[in-house]
């Protein structure tokens, strides 16, 4: 299971060129329209609870959605397995609704890219976003506030079929006079799928 992952998120794929990731017109308005009328609401919650799920080792969570803890190369993230029952179009909002979400935070979109490599078997597409904090100070330190570190989404799907959203940050530890300590994936996770619980995470140095 491991080592077909691995795969699939590119580890031992051959290279291929990255293009902007572009939304067309219909499919925009279609977006702001599942936004409004809160659709995301059906998986926000069932998602938050099958990545504990997954954390304890329990399989899966409400509705039957899965979800496996990452923690590896200095990141720490999850991969959230797609499910026939939402349906390819509310996957790529459920995708394009992180990105909105973890710019609430407090980030800036760095960029949005897509590729897709062909193999023997399968051709897959991976579709990202990456996203950084924006550029400001802690009150109490004067020291760069990172909040979660780099935030990445990426969307992969095989022959046109989606597969799983992997959600990674990666924070800075190398230089403690120039950075805050980040917040936890756990907050990261909190701050974007708990609806029972909105409230974003603080702002001084020290996570709770």
């Amino acid at each position: 299971m491991l080592h077909l992952l691995q795969r699939l998120l590119g580890r031992f794929a051959p290279a291929a060129a990255w293009r902007p990731l572009r939304r067309s017109a219909s499919e925009l308005r279609a977006y702001a329209r599942w936004v409004q009328q809160q659709t995301y609401r059906n998986w926000l919650a069932p998602y938050f609870k099958a990545y504990h799920y997954g954390k304890a080792g329990m399989g899966c969570g409400a509705q039957g959605l899965r979800a496996q803890p990452l923690n590896e190369g200095g990141q720490q993230g999850t991969l959230l397995f797609y499910d026939p029952s939402i349906g390819p179009e509310n996957f790529r909002h459920l995708f394009d609704l992180i990105r909105d979400r973890v710019q609430d935070l407090g980030y800036q979109l760095a960029c949005s890219d897509v590729r897709t490599r062909r193999h023997p078997r399968y051709t897959e597409t991976i579709a990202k976003h990456l996203l950084k904090p924006l550029p400001t100070s802690c009150p109490e330190t004067g020291r760069c506030q990172q909040r979660f570190g780099t935030v990445a989404v990426d969307l992969v799907s095989l022959n046109d079929r989606p597969g799983f959203i992997r959600l990674v940050s990666s924070a800075c530890t190398f230089d403690d006079a120039v950075f805050c300590p980040a917040y936890s994936f756990d907050q990261l996770m909190e701050a974007v799928f708990n609806e029972a619980s909105p409230d974003r995470p603080r702002e001084p140095c020290q996570p709770a």
